[in-house]
């Protein structure tokens, strides 16, 4: 599965009155690993930004000039985000400049051409509900050291997210293959079933360092979600459904 982790940086705070996107910056995860196949984009939004949104990214009118214009660079983007996920925070903001910039050249919205748009703040306000949800939060909520993040970029914010996001996820993935599989289609192939009770299947204990691994594993688990994980709550379950037998 390809994911991109995509921020912008923008002249102000409202595309629909004239502001424009100023830094692109994506980040590609492949089956959640980081490839190292980004893309980062300056660009020259043809105006200046608004005050308050130059005292957060740095970017000035001359440092932009001799940048690339939109148009000039949207085929490029497009062909990045062709096809995959975009995980963004906040992403109606990001994805509404992008549209009215698409929208300016004649091209198709963000979500004709990624294969769908997930939005990280969304997902941390549903994890943690009633607390400060920005990347610097959970950055400190999850360990993730910014301190060099002194002024907002496009880029930097991605890399920082892509952390973010992946210890958000952590877990998702499933780790049972059911082997029984789902009950077969009208057009299913017909192939042949495990007898699993023929099998002789070896029971490999976890040793001392494997024990302490998971039990790091869980206690930072703890720690990002500042309570008691699932997996702890299944161990203690079991312990005390082992009580009782």
């Amino acid at each position: 599965m390809r994911q991109l982790i995509l921020d912008t940086e923008t002249t102000g705070l409202n595309a629909k009155t004239g502001d424009r996107i100023i830094e692109i910056g994506c980040v590609e995860l492949i089956n959640r690993r980081l490839t190292g196949n980004n893309l980062h984009l300056y660009v020259n939004p043809e105006r200046d930004s608004d005050p308050g949104a130059l005292a957060v990214h740095g970017l000035t009118t001359e440092f932009l000039s001799d940048k690339p214009k939109f148009g000039e660079i949207a085929a490029q983007l497009r062909d990045f985000i062709a096809g995959a996920e975009l995980i963004i925070h906040n992403a109606p903001f990001d994805v509404a400049f992008l549209d009215v910039e698409f929208g300016m050249l004649g091209l198709p919205k963000v979500a004709e051409s990624c294969a769908d748009v997930i939005d990280s703040l969304a997902q941390a306000k549903q994890m943690f509900p009633g607390k400060r949800n920005s990347l610097d939060a959970l950055c400190d909520r999850f360990g993730i050291s910014n301190a060099h993040r002194t002024l907002h970029g496009a880029l930097l914010d991605s890399e920082l997210l892509a952390e973010v996001y992946l210890a958000m996820t952590r877990g998702q993935e499933s780790l049972v293959i059911d082997m029984l599989g789902d009950q077969p289609t009208e057009d299913a192939v017909a192939t042949a079933r495990v007898a699993l009770d023929d099998l002789d299947l070896p029971v490999i204990v976890a040793n001392g360092d494997e024990l302490a691994a998971h039990e790091a594993v869980l206690s930072d688990l703890d720690k990002a979600i500042k309570g008691t994980s699932v997996w702890r709550k299944e161990e203690t379950q079991a312990a005390d459904d082992a009580v009782a037998a």
